[in-house]
């Protein structure tokens, strides 16, 4: 599968239900013209979740007059496959997991780590729950208004991250839900207009899952400086360019004891990968359970870590006890990928002399 990103700029904040309706019908109306199961699938993303691909699954299947899988993230009784909300989140977990192996030759795992986790739509979410479950401790959470860091040792709860669910649902933000809450008022502190990075104390791994360019240079410092060992996104380009020279060159001049950083492209490809066996369910018209895309998933996930890996050592010299640049595998891997396709689509060829 091949990737790449559109949206509009209709703000659904503060629209009623049947406008958003509207504006997904007249939206498809168009779309519906250049997009098909077999031509280009498109999912959900920042302010696009199950209603919105409801209202243009309902659109497109209006105006074409046929039902097919030709968007992801869609309902469960209507061709949706479980644990898509949870994919991205889960398989950003997932790919950590193997970085934390690795690196620790298979002594460490997230039990007991100190996780900080910006956003707190489904990725944040469903990160924390995950990481939750693997014994973790989540000492952050954010959004547009600011952020919630914890006070002391206990970090959120599951029924904390189901609180901050209902909340997103309804399209509210972080710091209404701590003002009402007296337990998340003794357990965290909320920082406006802040991204909690500086203001976590001690680290052990950090997930940026908001948004892109939610990590700059002295961000990035701070975290190693609060320990941080691991980084990985679950947002789309959640580093800036400066943030990643500084986790590459920790890495690079601490060996083992850098900071070792996950690229977006490899650790959030989890949804995109479940959008994948959602299309694969719906072409054959039948329905995996929850447990059987969990394993696929995790499968997916670990293949990719390997992937990145081994090209990163195929690729780049490396001294003596460095761990290999995932970001450069990621990037060599992907661009090998596509490039032998093209050339043997005949898109490119070379002349032997």
């Amino acid at each position: 599968m091949g990737g790449g990103k559109g949206g509009s700029d209709f703000d659904p904040k503060g629209k009623s239900d049947n406008e958003i309706r509207r504006f997904c019908y007249a939206f498809m109306k168009e779309l519906s013209r250049h997009i098909g199961g077999f031509t280009d699938v498109p999912a959900g993303d920042i302010g696009v979740g199950g209603r919105e691909v409801g209202y243009m699954f309902g659109a497109y299947k209006s105006y074409r007059n046929q039902w097919e899988g030709v968007l992801t993230g869609k309902g469960e009784t209507w061709g949706g496959s479980l644990i898509r909300p949870e994919a991205t989140g889960y398989g950003l977990v997932y790919y950590v997991q193997h970085m934390i192996k690795y690196a620790s030759s298979g002594k460490e795992s997230f039990a007991g780590k100190r996780v900080a986790i910006s956003g707190s739509g489904n990725v944040a979410q469903f990160a924390a729950l995950k990481a939750l479950e693997l014994g973790a401790t989540v000492i952050s959470l954010s959004d547009s208004k600011g952020a919630l860091v914890a006070t002391g040792e206990k970090g959120f709860t599951e029924a904390d991250i189901a609180q901050i669910a209902q909340l997103k649902l309804e399209r509210k933000y972080l710091p209404e839900l701590h003002q009402a809450e007296e337990s998340l008022q003794s357990r965290f502190k909320w920082i406006p207009g802040a991204r909690p990075w500086t203001h976590v104390g001690k680290v052990d791994i950090a997930l940026p899952s908001a948004t892109q360019n939610e990590v700059n240079a002295e961000e990035a410092k701070a975290l190693i400086a609060a320990g941080c060992k691991y980084l990985a996104e679950g947002s789309n380009m959640g580093s800036e360019q400066e943030a990643i020279d500084v986790y590459e060159s920790d890495r690079a001049e601490k060996k083992q004891n850098g900071l070792w950083y996950g690229p977006a492209k490899a650790a959030n490809c989890g949804g995109v990968a479940v959008s994948g066996l959602e299309m694969a369910q719906n072409s054959m018209r039948i329905r995996w359970t929850a447990e059987q895309v969990d394993k696929e998933l995790a499968g997916i996930m670990e293949r990719c870590f390997w992937d990145c890996l081994n090209t990163a050592k195929d690729y780049f010299d490396l001294a003596e006890g460095e761990l290999p640049s995932l970001v450069g595998g990621a990037n060599v891997s992907g661009f090998a990928k596509v490039a032998k396709a093209m050339h043997d689509h005949g898109d490119w060829w070379t002349v032997k002399a």
